[in-house]
């Protein structure tokens, strides 16, 4: 046993009695400690999971852990699936996986980092996003073993009476002192009443479904710290409740998100997925394996071990690219990946499938750019040739102005950055 789990088992047992003190088993121990990784567990992190766990064996049943999920979008990326990577480690545990979707409280929106109310969505909405959400879940959690639940069934029938009785178990002060509605009112901007009612109606579900503990984001630790408080009011033990980071995109600034374009797609193509890999600053090389990988926490040690020895980054990532490829779209995909990547940018040769462009008349260079879709808009175009980042047929091109035209059977090639290609043919 490790010097770790020696200093866990004794602190699972400290402050106990001769007579109630019981050893914690060594798996168990381990256990916690891989379902711990990366993540603040509370309370009590990874011996308060132990002690959680063991309780569960001796009573012969697995922990239930919820996950809520309000369908208020339908794309999913690798930052939305760091919770649902964890939930699969706890399924391989052997694990009761309970996911809740947030057919009612979608309809009301989460105000978490919000800094004014979400757009109401319909039943109609919610049910669509829903049925595209669990397309892209399967691809990670066996949704054949996944209890599958609805918050409508619950929710809905509340009755006056018991709402009131819900909303009595918690202050306006508590409630006001959520950091987004806090914000908000420091800042003079509208709170409306019915967002204050978004944390208990989550707390709730962990009522509904006796969760024995809850994963989320970090933005979502008063949410569900909420759910801990109100489960003893219905005679339910306090769950326990696993934070997890949120993941900064490519850019490695900014959380990740559509809006910020620095996101990877889990319907991304195996090429964009890869390449979108090798992006990603140095430093976050560790933090996208411990949170988008299925690497055991062993295996990510030794790369992170090999890094600090001064290995090259440019490895570690083909190995992150790799292992995000294989989860997403199979073996001879991600091998396919590597390969390509390696054939483009260490071998400098164009890559062998490329999207087409028909270019009718002569056009200017920064128009194609933009309507080929190598470029979100026309000035980022412009620049991107100012800068020297464009080429065609491997001749640098620095003039955004400057006309294309393409003859009859003949084919160009435009390129910008490393990545980037596309096929020009005649009109």
């Amino acid at each position: 046993m490790s010097g770790n789990s020696e200093m866990l088992k004794e602190q699972a047992c400290a402050g106990e009695t001769p007579e109630k003190r019981e050893e914690i088993p060594a798996d168990i121990i381990a256990e916690a400690n891989e379902l711990c990784r990366g993540c603040e567990v509370l309370p009590e992190g990874a011996i308060g999971l132990a002690k959680r766990i063991h309780a569960a064996r001796k009573a012969g049943r697995p922990l239930r852990v919820k996950l809520g999920v309000d369908p208020t979008a339908s794309d999913m990326h690798v930052g939305h699936a760091v919770i649902l990577r964890k939930l699969k480690r706890f399924q391989e545990y052997g694990h009761q996986v309970v996911l809740i979707i947030g057919g009612f409280t979608a309809q009301i929106g989460d105000p978490s980092g919000r800094n004014a109310a979400r757009p109401p969505l319909t039943a109609e909405d919610v049910a669509k996003n829903a049925e595209t959400y669990l397309a892209q879940i399967e691809l990670i959690l066996d949704l054949e073993k996944v209890e599958m639940t609805n918050n409508s069934d619950w929710l809905t029938p509340l009755t006056m009476k018991e709402v009131i009785k819900l909303a009595s178990m918690v202050t306006a002060n508590q409630l006001l002192a959520k950091e987004a509605f806090g914000d908000r009112l420091d800042k003079q901007l509208p709170v409306s009443f019915h967002e204050l009612f978004y944390p208990l109606l989550q707390a709730y579900d962990s009522v509904a479904i006796k969760s024995d503990i809850e994963l989320g984001g970090t933005d979502q630790r008063f949410n569900i710290l909420q759910g801990r408080e109100l489960q003893p009011s219905y005679g339910i033990e306090a769950q326990m409740a696993m934070l997890l980071p949120l993941l900064e995109g490519t850019d490695g600034v900014k959380k990740m998100s559509k809006s910020y374009n620095n996101y990877i797609a889990l319907k991304d193509t195996s090429t964009d997925m890869f390449g979108k890999c090798m992006r990603i600053p140095d430093e976050l090389i560790i933090k996208y394996f411990d949170l988008t990988s299925s690497l055991s926490g062993a295996e990510i040690d030794e790369i992170k071990a090999t890094l600090e020895k001064g290995g090259n980054p440019k490895d570690a990532k083909e190995k992150l690219g790799y292992q995000l490829v294989l989860q997403y779209h199979g073996e001879l995909a991600a091998a396919a990946a590597l390969e390509e990547w390696k054939r483009v940018h260490s071998e400098k040769q164009i890559p062998t499938d490329m999207p087409s462009y028909v270019v009718a008349a002569p056009t200017a260079l920064f128009k194609i750019m933009f309507e080929s879709k190598l470029c979100p808009t026309t000035s980022e175009s412009k620049r991107l040739v100012q800068e020297g980042g464009v080429r065609i047929d491997g001749e640098q091109v620095k003039e955004p102005n400057q006309e294309i035209s393409v003859k009859a059977g003949e084919e160009l090639v435009l390129q910008v950055g490393r990545r980037k290609f596309v096929k020009l043919t005649a009109g």
